[in-house]
Order: structure tokens, then C-alpha cells, then sequence
């Protein structure tokens, strides 16, 4: 319960956040030209609302709604989501949003996702400034990957290093890296010491897609870091700065160690029944450069008593610090990366696998850290001002997009479309956003059910 609430606070802060500055992108340009802004709405509010003022002098009514879907400014003269038609009928007037020029026009519906793509690149750099960039070089890896079943299908194998794919060199483990992969005819890999290639089909990502596991993960060597006083692997003889490289003849890393010994709890009465204990373990490590073998037991909870050296102490990291100056070119350049790379990755959609790995609420919140952290909270906040950048400007009816893609014609034609036709674009772009958001959920809800 803690977890979800924690996940929660976060998807309502960060979609709070991004609401309060998509429209407040469409609220400036609108008072930059004179159109008058009736309602400023955080979250929507059928039927009723929790909190709302307007100012003395003010034109604009401030609102807090109750259904946390998103949010809206109601501009005059505007077929919006509002769908005030009765405001149309009446005689056009200069502070409404259709006296104003096409080119006014356009910069208000593309204020908002200019605000939220401008917003990533501020906090991406805002990021690396405060807490840099911190990776591990992949090629480096000194156990190598875990793969899951559907890379293994394919040629991969735990232990391999990744090199390349199609002859440029991987740099760290991330999306940018999975697209590469799965765009790949052939990825390099340094496998006992030689360089094997793997040859990727051209359905990879569909493949991964119905994965629930991820790609592959870091094998993380199991270095010991301290002991639990007259435990089992103290009085076995293991010391600090061990590295435990195989159980029971079976190469293995800290996951691995601590997946097999799950297993034996799980299974421990049918290990009995067949007369084996299945508290014994053999462990091979390495000291000072040479191997060694002990034999011990575990405790009831199938735990030997080692603590484990972190993951940043054992594995080849890359701590690169920034200036507050130079912050922003890199946060730029993050930023252009990341839409660049959700962008490519949305053809895949339109897949029966990517269909199906749609997501909503339930989703989106799992993206964030079951513990609060303010690192993960706003990269990861930075990612969604970049995606609903990107899913505003599609030219859908409804969305801004939408309402772009119509000016565009406007000024090409130059002629507007009729305010019956705009009601009618805005009911099926509205009734397709409906449809997809019942479907992401639907999907959320299967998820976690099956």
C-alpha cells in the first residue's frame, strides 16, 4: 500500500506539473495577443469543481477539477473540448481567439507543446547539473549480460559482452541502446574471450514486446563487502573483497546467487524427498587472484550471511560532472535524443504486440520508484513532458495537432473550415481519445489480473 501511495503522489505531482505548464504555454501566447482566456483548469471538472477563484479585473476564472486526466484553458471564440457552440453563433469579437490572424492562432495551439518540450530540455539539464551523468561502460562489463529467453532464441548468451550493432560501438546500456538492437541486421558480442556476431530478425522488437522481463541485465559480480558475525559464510572462512564466481559448479552472479537460492527455498521438500539437503552449497571464489572452494550451509532463510558490494563499486562506472553552463547544451542534446528515440519506437505501435503494450494510469505511475527519489522523479517527469509534447502535436482533431493541422489549411487555402465542420472534428477526435485511453487502461487492468 505504501509502494502505490508513493507512486501516486508522484504521477499526480509530475502530471500536475506538466498540465499547469502545457496550458500555461497556450494561456501566454493568448494574453501575448490579446485573446481573452476564460478558464484556466487544472485537471477536468464535469459537473463540478473542487476549488476555483477568479481575480478582480480578471477575465480568466482559475479551477481545480476533480477528474485528474489533464486540464484545459477555455479560450474565447474556440471550438475546444468545451464544445460551447452558442459562443460561435453569436457575432465575432475582437478579443476572440477567431478574429485573430492564422499566425497568432497557430502560436497559441502550439504554446503548449512548445512549453513541455522546453520544459524537458530544463530539466534534463537541471539533471546533469545537479546530479551528472552516471553510467556503466558496457563494454566493460565484467561478467557480461543476462538475457531474457527471446534474445537467447536469437543467438545471445548469459555472459556476453556487447560490443556493436552493425559496426558502431555501444556506449552504455539504455532505450537508445534496445532500438539499436532490434533496427540491427548483426550485433557484436565478446563471448569467451572471442568476438561472435548474433544476427537480429526483423521482427526483434515485436518479439520483445510480449516479453514480460527486460532484454538482458548486468551481471553484477557478487563481491563480499562485510560479513553478519558467526554467520554461516564467516565461519566457512569467506572475508571481505571475495568474489563468489560459481554455486555448486554453476557459474553465477549476485542476481543469479540470489535466484537460485529462491528457488532451492521453494523447492526444498522435494530436494529432501530425493535425500539431498537443500540447505548444502559449494561455493567457488576467487581471493587475491586465486580460486577456492568451501562448503557450507545456509541458514533457514536459505541466506549464507554476506553483505554485497554495491553495484557502483564493482562495475565500471562513468561519473561525468557539468557546470551549470554547460548543463544545457548536454540537456539539450538528452532531450532531442530521447524524442528522437520515442519517436522511432512508435511505428512499433501500430503493431498487434505494441498495441497490447499500451499503457495507462496504472503504467505510467509504475514508471516511477517504489521509494521516493528525486533523481528518478524528474527524469522521469522529463520523459513525460517529452511524450505529451509529442502526442499534442499529432494531427488528431481534438488535440492541438489537430487544431494545427486545420490552420495549416487555413492558410494554404486560405479559407477557414466551418464552425460545423470543426464540431464535428472535434467530436471524433475526442471520441477516438476516449477510446484509446479505455483501451491503455483495459490494458493496465488485464496486466495486473493475468
Amino acid at each position: 500500500m505504501e509502494t502505490f501511495l508513493i507512486r501516486a503522489l508522484q504521477l499526480i505531482m509530475s502530471l500536475s506539473l506538466l498540465v499547469i505548464i502545457h496550458e500555461g504555454g497556450h494561456f501566454l501566447f493568448a494574453r501575448l495577443f490579446k485573446v481573452r482566456v476564460e478558464k484556466f483548469c487544472l485537471f477536468f471538472d464535469p459537473w463540478f469543481t473542487l476549488f476555483k477563484f477568479k481575480p478582480k479585473r480578471s477575465d480568466t476564472e482559475y479551477a481545480v477539477g476533480w477528474l485528474p486526466l489533464g486540464g484545459y484553458v477555455k479560450i474565447s471564440g474556440m471550438i475546444d473540448e468545451s464544445m460551447d457552440t452558442e459562443q460561435m453563433k453569436q457575432p465575432e469579437q475582437p478579443w476572440e481567439f477567431r478574429s485573430k490572424p492564422a499566425w497568432q492562432r497557430l502560436l497559441i495551439m502550439v504554446g503548449g507543446v512548445l512549453f513541455n518540450f522546453l520544459l524537458a530540455l530544463f530539466i534534463y539539464s537541471m539533471i546533469l547539473f545537479k546530479w551528472g551523468d552516471q553510467y556503466i561502460k558496457i563494454q566493460e562489463a565484467p561478467l557480461g549480460m543476462q538475457f531474457n529467453e527471446t534474445a537467447k532464441a536469437v543467438g545471445f548468451k548469459d555472459g556476453d559482452v556487447l560490443l556493436s550493432a552493425d559496426g558502431v560501438d555501444f556506449l552504455r546500456y539504455d532505450a537508445d541502446l534496445l532500438s539499436r538492437v532490434a533496427d540491427a541486421r548483426e550485433v557484436s558480442v565478446l563471448r569467451d574471450g572471442q568476438k561472435v556476431s548474433v544476427y537480429i530478425p526483423e521482427d526483434m522488437m515485436q518479439r520483445l514486446m510480449t516479453d514480460s522481463v527486460r532484454f538482458a541485465d548486468y551481471r553484477i559480480p557478487y563481491v563480499v563487502d562485510s560479513l553478519v558475525v558467526n554467520s554461516h559464510a564467516a565461519l566457512a572462512g569467506l572475508i571481505p573483497g571475495d568474489s563468489i564466481v560459481a554455486l555448486d559448479g554453476a557459474p553465477t552472479s549476485y542476481y543469479e546467487f540470489l535466484e537460485a537460492m529462491g528457488k532451492r527455498k521453494k523447492n526444498a521438500a522435494a530436494l529432501e524427498s530425493e535425500g539431498i539437503d537443500p540447505h548444502q552449497v559449494t561455493l567457488a571464489y576467487i581471493r587475491a587472484g586465486v580460486m577456492d572452494t568451501v562448503t557450507m550451509s545456509t541458514d533457514s532463510a536459505f541466506r549464507i550471511g554476506v553483505y554485497a558490494r554495491s553495484m557502483s563499486r564493482v562495475m565500471p562506472m562513468v561519473n561525468k560532472e557539468y557546470g551549470f553552463f554547460e548543463s544545457f547544451p548536454a540537456g539539450v542534446h538528452l532531450g532531442v535524443k530521447t524524442l528522437k528515440g520515442y519517436v522511432g519506437n512508435m511505428k512499433y505501435v501500430f503493431s498487434k504486440e505494441g498495441a497490447k503494450q499500451l499503457g495507462g494510469f496504472g503504467t505510467i505511475g509504475s514508471i516511477f520508484p517504489a521509494t521516493w527519489d528525486w533523481h528518478q522523479f524528474w527524469y522521469m517527469t522529463a520523459f513525460l513532458s517529452i511524450i505529451l509534447a509529442f502526442m499534442n502535436i499529432l494531427p488528431i482533431p481534438a488535440l492541438d495537432g489537430g487544431h494545427v493541422l486545420f490552420l495549416f489549411y487555413e492558410i494554404i487555402a486560405r479559407r477557414k473550415p466551418s464552425d460545423k465542420f470543426m464540431e464535428h472534428a472535434q467530436m471524433v477526435g475526442m471520441f477516438l481519445l476516449f477510446g484509446l485511453l479505455l483501451w491503455a487502461n483495459f490494458n493496465d487492468i488485464m496486466r495486473f489480473f493475468f
